[in-house]
């Protein structure tokens, strides 16, 4: 229960057991299709652009940045987190001129505060983390797009614990570049990620000067073997043949069950986490609820808590992982993650049961809480959050 990898759908594990196929034989083409196909309906998208990056969620991190940035091009980067600061690095890697937007982990980005760093510095990307997992923050992301779209800027967005787990649309936002991972609200295994380019996008990657500084990245030739540019496929890798039969089974399941009540599930194990935790006193990191992510959640550790010893319960008494602080968050908080298979009351029950014991073994249970007179498995279930048997 950590902030990933979540646990994986037994289906999709039983998809990862089928017979291997040849990386352009037409029967795994068709597969490829079908991501390509499942991709743009969970991303509200009709861009063609649309492919699973053979690599983690950091593959489609460089690729966004590899692809779209030449040396000299100025990007805004909003650093609130651990993600931010990395992508800082990396486009200064591509030679990328890095204007960090800086912020306190637990806090976001106002439109008015985007809108006035891109209006001075004029740049050609802004990148955003619409899921800062080490802070558990969830950026708001309406009304950027059309501000970037008005300065020629590029809007790329990281949506790596988000996708498939809260409302993202990348057409009506506006997003020119959004990349994922496999292994969070998918509940797949890690090791492809989803990346969806825009028209515009396309069009800043063919007119670049130079060619993108990387060949294993190269949307130019993965795009080909993609089927973006027709029906004439090109051999740029092998692609990992197991793990995108476990991504087809992980979006079809996620299509099974609809948007709606994908996202409408996630929204209340995480209200159903937090009644369960505010029952044992603890209070969330993000101090403004709307700022708060429901996949990853971040939980303060109280004063005179060891944070690392309640971890080490959880895994020695429940084989249970929670996750503490990342970044700017080490020692300060922990992580909990309610995503895709994961997502279930039992899960939530065990999760608070876990902290309730590691309290109490450090004397730190408060006997006035909720929890301390009622039976947590016992706790009456919020509106959507029933989940069916995958």
């Amino acid at each position: 229960m950590g902030p990933g990898p979540s646990n994986a759908y037994p289906r999709v594990l039983a998809a990862m057991t089928l017979p291997l196929l040849g990386h352009l034989h037409p029967p795994f083409v068709k597969i490829m299709d079908e991501i390509k196909q499942g991709l743009q309906y969970l991303a509200q998208t009709e861009s063609p652009y649309a492919m699973a990056v053979s690599g983690s969620g950091h593959a489609g991190m460089e690729a966004s940045i590899a692809n779209v940035l030449e040396p000299g091009d100025k990007i805004i980067v909003g650093n609130n987190g651990i993600w931010g600061s990395r992508v800082v690095d990396l486009s200064g890697r591509y030679g990328a001129q890095v204007i960090s937007m800086d912020k306190e982990g637990g806090q976001t980005y106002s439109l008015e505060e985007i809108t006035a760093a891109i209006e001075k510095h004029k740049p050609q990307a802004l990148f955003l983390c619409q899921g800062e997992s080490s802070s558990g923050t969830m950026q708001n992301l309406e009304g950027i797009g059309e501000v970037c779209k008005a300065n020629n800027c590029l809007l790329i967005v990281d949506t790596v614990c988000t996708f498939a787990g809260v409302p993202f649309y990348f057409d009506n936002w506006g997003v020119d570049v959004m990349y994922s991972g496999s292994q969070k609200a998918l509940s797949c295994p890690p090791g492809a990620a989803p990346f969806i380019m825009s028209e515009n996008a396309m069009r800043k990657l063919k007119n670049r000067k130079t060619p993108p500084a990387t060949y294993n990245l190269d949307m130019n030739l993965i795009g080909a073997y993609w089927g973006w540019f027709g029906n004439q496929r090109f051999y740029h890798h092998t692609g990992p043949v197991s793990q995108f039969y476990a991504l087809r089974e992980g979006i079809d399941i996620a299509s099974e069950e609809g948007l709606e009540n994908l996202w409408a599930r996630h929204q209340a194990m995480h209200e159903y986490l937090w009644e369960g935790l505010n029952g044992l006193g603890l209070k969330p990191f993000v101090e403004n609820p709307a700022d708060r992510l429901p996949t990853v959640n971040t939980i303060k550790v109280p004063e005179g808590v060891d944070f690392a010893k309640l971890i080490a319960n959880a895994m020695d008494f429940y084989s249970l992982e929670i996750a503490g602080g990342l970044g700017p968050t080490v020692g300060k908080v922990w992580r909990i993650g309610v995503m895709g298979h994961n997502a279930r009351p039992l899960n939530i029950d065990m999760v608070i049961q876990a902290f309730r014991k590691g309290l109490e073994q450090q004397g730190k249970f408060p006997e006035h809480s909720f929890a301390a007179h009622q039976d947590i498995q016992g706790r009456k279930l919020l509106p959507g959050a029933a989940v069916g048997k995958n």
